[in-house]
């Protein structure tokens, strides 16, 4: 009987790259368009990670046809433009490389919408370290972290045992909680120390060379 393969989930927005100037500009964009008062840095920072629909209600006074409104907007803007306007953490493609070369299987388990996530990896030239990129759907579909991570370990064939989440905000580690995997955040995205401590990871990953060791430890 073989070992099951070792295998991470790696979020992309806080995790890969910084998406601020991209994310944050359309969701201006999308304000401005309602003619509604434009959103200030700390909930916008707040925004990335969750799924934006959820976010643009919070600033929307809760009304759920502004917020799909709003996102609508905001997509005309970032799957043109915002998208690009992001860069990759410095050591990223190293660390990847590493667990890569270490045997670990990768798939991006990501809330942004799936079409998204592959042109910004292939913009990066970071498609290659991924065997599938998982995302949600247009239609709301894998939104959420919980149902995302279960809809991949399910269709993969992922033994939950041998999987470590990789992310930076707290819908990464509820999500691999609720479907028993580990969690390794990390350090350098949009999470807080106050978020990590009402939330907490298997590990916290402070330094981006620190991640395929991290990884490799919680995978036994």
């Amino acid at each position: 009987m073989t070992a099951a393969k070792l295998t991470a989930l790696v979020d992309l927005d806080g995790t890969l790259t910084d998406p601020y100037p991209g994310i944050s500009a359309s969701i201006l964009y999308a304000l401005e368009k309602l003619n509604r008062p434009a959103a200030d840095e700390l909930a916008l920072r707040a925004a990335i990670g969750p799924p934006l629909e959820g976010s643009f209600a919070a600033m929307l006074d809760g009304d759920p046809i502004l917020a799909k409104q709003a996102l609508g907007h905001y997509r005309e803007r970032f799957g043109t433009i915002g998208l690009y306007e992001n860069a990759v953490f410095d050591g990223i493609p190293e660390a990847l490389g590493s667990l890569r070369d270490a045997g670990v299987e990768m798939f991006l388990a990501s809330s942004k919408p799936r079409v998204f996530c592959e042109r910004i990896l292939d913009h990066f030239d970071l498609t290659k370290f991924f065997t599938v990129v998982h995302g949600s759907e247009f239609d709301g579909r894998n939104g959420d972290k919980s149902e995302l991570i279960a809809h991949i370990l399910s269709v993969e064939a992922i033994h939950p045992e041998r999987c470590v989440m990789i992310g930076d905000r707290r819908y990464d580690i509820e999500g691999a909680r609720s479907n028993r995997i580990k969690v390794a955040a990390v350090g350098w995205g949009y999470g807080t120390a106050e978020e990590f401590m009402a939330f907490p990871p298997d590990a916290i990953v402070a330094r981006v060379p620190d991640l395929a060791p991290t990884v490799l430890d919680l995978l036994g």
